[in-house]
């Protein structure tokens, strides 16, 4: 994939490259802007898969405490350096137990493109070896959102969430892309724990049910090698990858 980020972070401070990642993300994933649809205030939010932090700042902005965990080294530094201070950096790779992993990055990449996975793809070309980790391992209380971008990698994450998926009955944002492998297994997952999926199609929150989101993902592919300043155009259609997952009886904004 290729992404803003791709083609200037070689030739751009890290800092600059952050900035106009955090500024135009909202642009094109509107859920950003719609935290408060299904992020209590005050609580603890979990950022996992932080990248260049657009997420984890917009929730230390609303939360108490912003939990970060970032697998690439120099990513998690960054962040540690330019996140609010209620905001703490866990550096590793959440997944279903402890140990180490091998993180995979396209060829030239370290990090910078947001596409590193654990889940090796025809895209990558090398790897370095990271830190493994459950959220579970962090200790956490009070967790009232959880977003979750670990690209192809999600079942082994949220397997590694259980316990706290049972006890505080968070709000979840996971990304899934069924160009990375079927969704179907990480839904299934969530929906015996009691969760039911949205999406935010247009300006309004529909249930994942009535919605086909591999074909829609099929249909707006396009839409994903444009790049950062592309996708942040306005336009009549978006490419949508990320479905909220709320307790069944809470919808969004409710």
């Amino acid at each position: 994939m290729t992404t803003f980020a791709a083609a200037v972070a070689s030739r751009l401070p890290t800092g600059l490259v952050a900035a106009a990642a955090v500024a135009l993300y909202p642009r094109f994933e509107p859920e950003l802007r719609r935290l408060a649809d299904f992020c209590p205030p005050g609580t603890t939010a979990v950022d996992i898969g932080g990248w260049y932090g657009p997420w984890s700042r917009r929730l230390a902005r609303r939360c108490a405490k912003v939990v970060t965990v970032e697998p690439v080294p120099h990513l998690a530094d960054h962040l540690r350096r330019t996140l609010p201070s209620n905001a703490r950096v866990v550096q590793g790779a959440a997944t279903d137990g402890p140990g180490t992993a091998r993180l995979w990055f396209p060829a030239g990449d370290r990090g910078d493109r947001g596409v590193s996975s654990l889940e090796r793809r025809d895209i990558h070309a090398h790897s370095v070896e990271v830190e493994s980790l459950t959220i579970d391992s962090l200790g956490l209380h009070g967790v009232g959102f959880v977003k979750m971008d670990v690209d192809g990698a999600e079942v082994a994450a949220l397997r590694g969430a259980e316990e706290l998926l049972r006890r505080d009955r968070p709000a979840l944002l996971v990304e899934l892309e069924s160009r990375l492998g079927p969704i179907a297994p990480a839904v299934a997952l969530l929906t015996g724990q009691g969760y039911a999926g949205w999406v935010l199609a247009g300006r309004s929150w529909i249930p994942l049910t009535g919605f086909d989101l591999p074909g829609h993902q099929a249909r707006t592919e396009h839409l994903v090698h444009q790049g950062l300043l592309r996708r942040a155009l306005p336009r009549r259609e978006r490419y949508i990858n990320s479905v909220l997952f709320l307790p069944e009886g809470r919808v969004p904004g409710g």
